[in-house]
């Protein structure tokens, strides 16, 4: 049996006169603005006329050919996607039938497998966290953040969001666009003018005290920072646990929690985050997976589905869906959340990867981390030019000022085979960002790689002509 079969002309023409329209373009006329429609064949270059099998797979080959990956370069990509190591033993067992095909588990007595590993994921959860409740993962990192406002909305009622500046800049965007959504404005608070690069303390207690107006819902931030900045954490959540108080969300990066304190130790409501760092590959920009751990008290109001361990009436342990609270299954006013899935082959994938590293190794990874991250900065520093875009103590990454255009150096580096970082250009929106590069450091990058990196920063920089204010020097003063 085939396992896609097209429909034919004579198929369309009758779905569309059965809908009483008589064109697909008809059909989706008053959904697409003219202004985005293509408003042409779509162009398939060498595929136009149709091509045989094998001239198709050569020229697809040919395609992904021009693409370079990870293990075909040195990365010093993250930004909040990270080339991290991956044991084979993931992949094996999430090839496996059994857990690679389950969409939704509607009948528990058939589910039982695909059940318990979302109740072992929420325990990781829990632990890991230092939160009581988990549910049973969501897309990514940015819409759980979003989640976590929508949960406070129908916690706490209207009003602001207050958001650090140190989040990822997408995440700050997913919630500028839910929040309109939900009708409740988007207040972000500035990092400090000191050049710490942590979010602006006296800023943020103002903003919690309702000084701009009413006081928030709910109040967001990350840990380690966009910047790979650690923040003052317990300051940040100094007023959270009062019923009078905003909920406090902590967007946490997974890997800092074998070193730094849990969310729920220094009293934040909420906590969630990217999950490819827990076993996921940079596989075409993903895939990924969100987590999400709330105080117990939270437990009604979080998104998505929870699953939950009970016996049945032999005394046998089982699992089931404890609380189904998106639209799909429950009547849509009374719904926390409209996620229609979740992403529970790739939160598998990121149990078996704590599982595999335990409580001794995440500690072990995180010193590894922090040691690298503390080599990499003192031998990019001494780099003549090269200066810390911010002075706060980083994870994993750190922020640099390059006195050249970043995109020129990152070019010069990249034809050596080694990629040095994210430009921020463009990326955060902040002026002083512009000449800033952020190197990330995972425990793929060795020592020699680092210094292959320092050597290479340092070589394009003495081709390059330097910035000054904005401008390049006179040729003179080429360095």
């Amino acid at each position: 049996m085939s396992r896609y079969t097209a429909i034919t002309d004579a198929d369309r023409a009758a779905m569309l006169a059965a809908i009483g329209v008589d064109s697909v373009e008809e059909l989706f006329a008053a959904q697409i603005p003219a202004e985005v429609a293509l408003q042409r064949e779509l162009a398939l270059g060498d595929l136009q006329e149709g091509r045989s099998e094998q001239e198709v797979y050569e020229h697809l080959s040919a395609l992904a050919a021009r693409n370079v990956s990870v293990e075909q370069e040195v990365s010093f990509c993250g930004g909040g996607f990270y080339d991290h190591y991956v044991p084979a033993f993931i992949d094996m067992l999430c090839e496996r039938s059994e857990l690679l095909t389950p969409y939704t588990p509607y009948q528990p007595e058939v589910s039982q497998g695909n059940l318990q590993i979302m109740f072992e994921y929420q325990s990781a959860i829990c632990e890991l966290t230092g939160l009581e409740v988990a549910n049973a993962s969501l897309y990514d990192g940015a819409s759980a953040l979003a989640a976590a406002a929508y949960m406070a909305k129908g916690q706490r009622g209207e009003g602001p969001i207050l958001a650090s500046a140190g989040l990822h800049p997408h995440a700050l965007q997913t919630l500028a666009t839910y929040a309109r959504g939900y009708g409740c404005p988007l207040v972000e608070v500035p990092l400090a003018e000191d050049g710490s690069g942590r979010t602006d303390l006296k800023a943020w207690r103002q903003a919690l005290a309702g000084a701009a107006g009413a006081r928030p819902i709910i109040a967001l931030f990350a840990q380690p920072n966009f910047y790979g900045v650690i923040e003052d954490a317990p300051a940040l959540c100094e007023r959270a646990g009062s019923s009078e108080a905003p909920l406090t969300c902590v967007s946490v990066d997974p890997l800092t929690l074998g070193v730094l304190a849990p969310p729920g130790a220094y009293g934040a409501d909420i906590a969630c985050g990217e999950g490819q760092p827990l076993g996921g590959r940079l596989d075409f920009g993903g895939p990924s997976f969100g987590f999400f751990a709330a105080r117990s008290e939270l437990l009604r109001r979080m998104p998505g589905r929870i699953a939950g361990q009970t016996t049945d009436n032999a005394g046998r342990s089982g699992y089931v869906l404890a609380f189904q609270t998106r639209e799909q299954h429950i009547r849509r006013e009374r719904a926390t959340s409209n996620i229609c899935t979740a992403q529970a082959l790739n939160a598998l994938a990121g149990l078996l990867y704590l599982v595999w590293l335990g409580p001794r190794g995440l500690r072990e990874l995180g010193e590894l981390l922090l040691a690298r991250t503390a080599y990499a900065r003192s031998r990019l520093l001494a780099i003549e030019g090269v200066s810390a875009l911010y002075s706060g103590p980083c994870f994993r990454e750190l922020a640099l000022r390059l006195p050249a255009r970043v995109e020129e150096v990152r070019s010069r580096c990249i034809e050596q085979g080694i990629n040095p970082g994210l430009a921020l250009a463009g990326l955060t929106g902040r002026e002083g960002d512009q000449e800033g590069l952020l190197v990330a450091i995972t425990e793929r990058r060795t020592r020699a790689q680092i210094d292959a990196l320092a050597g290479s920063l340092q070589d394009a920089l003495s081709d390059i002509v330097p910035l000054r204010a904005g401008g390049p020097l006179l040729s003179g003063a080429h360095r």
